[in-house]
């Protein structure tokens, strides 16, 4: 697996798992949407953790810093 997710894009999905955990510990968030946010932050956790996201190789996305070769 390549790279492709900028440390910028990595504390981005972070911080919205957090959010979404918080919001789902607080009750503001319950039902079905609750399970979907917390879905959904389980997946922007594992990709930030991996610093690859298989979507953004679908699209053909990187925020990745490319080196530059010499």
């Amino acid at each position: 697996m390549t790279k492709n997710m900028g440390s910028t894009d990595k504390m981005l999905r972070i911080a919205v798992a957090l959010v979404i955990a918080l919001l789902y510990w607080q009750n503001i968030i319950t039902g079905t949407l609750a399970l979907v946010l917390i879905a959904v932050s389980v997946v922007f956790l594992l990709t930030s953790t991996a610093s690859f996201c298989p979507l953004y190789k679908v699209l053909r996305i990187s925020t990745c810093k490319v080196k530059a070769k010499k």
